[in-house]
């Protein structure tokens, strides 16, 4: 390896940076960071992780550091350790994407306070800046979003749309924005055949015609009109509810939608929503009434909820290395269901009284996990829509129960290909056997031992295997983490500092 000087490596960037004809703040944008950062960076001053290094590499298409081509990144765990203090719940990806998304809508400027850092936003603010739209972040957690009088949806970034599924819920947005344009498919985790006609099904209410066609669909805009309408979702979708309701804001006339989704980041969207003007009936339950407003122009600011789904990762971190560990800002409305299966099964659990999340309207308490002998559940585990059992919290409960004494069934009806990754649990010791693509027993307790894995090609089974790998006595590797980094932010750096030892390398 050659050894570069910081100021080698700054000048390089600024070279990579001019002949691709960017500006600061361009780059700032394509990296998620700050403008200010970026100066830094060029300047020498900043100090760039491997992850940097090889974002910046992908992003300028060109060699920064001549280290070889890297092209994965990979985590190593050094397991078996007790973990202690207190770590936060970070903002919800999930209400994120959908909030960027959303800020279509409005003509004015929207700033999403605590954004989650992560690969997805990323992806979704990419696509957002390639046709057009003004995406400004003012420092390490704030976006600031304004859009253009008029899209330029040709010039769509197809690599960064086909790397999420999020560039789906575009449709409720677009919806009239152009007499017909084409969406890239969506991407994202493998999880079998998630089919978009729930998506079609549900805007086809609206009038929007779309045709599937060679890796794009192909969209023609409704008629306008002012009728009001009411259907029934055939399937209750978070993705699919958030469409509908992105497609009625700004809709005229009155839409009622029943068997909506009322899960956290549907809340969070319909509480942005209210604060642009848009009248909402309904929320939090599987009713809305939506009156649409033809034309938003508001300037707002927005504090997306905290994440359940992070929340629980990081019980379960308590939980399977039998620490004491306090995770603060866990929104309670939203895992109510897990907590009282965790009980069930013998966890000690010490939960705060509640208090108000930024956005003034989510209940937040904090959970201490305590060292507790667990056992196996009568009953299967099994998700539902919400109020029930999270779908993507399922997971988590295959690495508990690996603690447990006795034998677990855990039933994941909603993907068919999911159940199978978690079969790699048996790599780090665990007794995990697949009855069928949905269905696994999970036999306990677990001596995990360390060993080398390659990260399954699906975000929640991969951050079980980082999870199992800290009660793993040893040195553990995870290999190619980037469908992790799509939906945490920095997940390492803050299990480190409830004493984890988990640190990033690259071949």
């Amino acid at each position: 390896m050659i050894q570069e000087t910081a100021e080698h490596i700054a000048a390089t960037l600024r070279d990579a940076r001019s002949e691709k004809g960017w500006t600061q703040g361009q780059l700032a944008t394509a990296l998620g960071t700050s403008q200010s950062a970026v100066a830094r960076m060029e300047q020498g001053k900043q100090n760039l992780s491997l992850k940097m290094i090889q974002r910046l590499e992908t992003i300028l298409d060109r060699s920064i550091v001549k280290v070889g081509k890297p092209q994965m990144t990979h985590l190593r765990i050094e397991g078996g350790r007790t973990l202690s203090g207190a770590v936060d719940v970070n903002s919800s990806k999930n209400a994120g994407v959908a909030l960027l998304c959303a800020s279509l809508i409005n003509r004015g400027t929207t700033v999403l306070r605590r954004l989650a850092r992560i690969e997805e936003v990323n992806r979704i603010v990419e696509v957002l800046t390639s046709i057009g739209v003004e995406c400004t972040w003012l420092n390490d957690t704030d976006l600031q979003l304004r859009r253009p009088a008029v899209l330029d949806l040709e010039a769509m970034d197809v690599d960064a749309a086909r790397r999420t599924r999020s560039v789906i819920m575009l449709l409720g947005p677009l919806l009239d924005e152009s007499e017909e344009y084409r969406l890239p498919y969506a991407g994202g985790c493998d999880l079998g055949t998630r089919t978009v006609e729930p998506h079609m099904q549900a805007l086809r209410q609206f009038g929007l015609s779309v045709e599937a066609t060679a890796g794009f669909y192909a969209v023609q805009a409704p008629r306008p009109d002012n009728h009001d309408r009411s259907f029934v979702l055939t399937e209750r979708g978070d993705t699919v509810t958030e469409n509908a309701i992105m497609a009625a804001a700004h809709r005229r006339g009155t839409t009622v939608i029943r068997n909506a989704s009322p899960n956290y980041m549907v809340q969070d969207l319909c509480f942005y929503l209210e604060m642009l003007g848009v009248k909402i009936d309904g929320v939090g339950t599987t009713t809305l009434k939506i009156t649409g407003q033809p034309l938003i122009d508001v300037d707002i600011e927005y504090f997306p909820s905290e994440d359940p789904i992070e929340a629980m990762s990081l019980i379960t971190a308590g939980i399977v290395t039998n620490s004491e560990v306090t995770i603060r800002r866990v929104p309670i409305e939203f895992m109510e269901i897990e907590l009282a299966t965790l009980e069930q099964m013998g966890q000690q659990l010490e939960i705060s009284g509640e208090y108000v999340a930024r956005n003034g309207r989510t209940r937040l308490v904090d959970v201490t996990t305590k060292p507790s002998e667990l056992r196996a559940p009568e009953d299967k585990i099994h998700p539902m829509p919400f109020p029930g059992l999270n779908i993507d919290n399922l997971p988590f409960f295959a690495v508990i129960a690996a603690n447990a004494h006795g034998q677990t069934l855990i039933h994941d009806w909603v993907y068919e290909n999911r159940a199978i990754y978690l079969t790699e649990l048996n790599r780090l010791g665990a007794q995990v056997q697949l009855l069928d693509p949905h269905r696994i027993y999970v036999n306990g307790p677990t001596k995990w031992r360390a060993a080398e894995v390659g990260c399954p090609p699906a975000l929640r089974p991969a951050a079980c295997l980082l999870l199992a790998m800290l009660a793993a006595r040893g040195v553990s590797e995870l290999r190619n983490i980037y469908v992790i980094e799509r939906g945490y932010e920095d997940l390492a750096e803050r299990l480190n500092t409830i004493g984890a030892k988990v640190e990033y390398f690259q071949d």
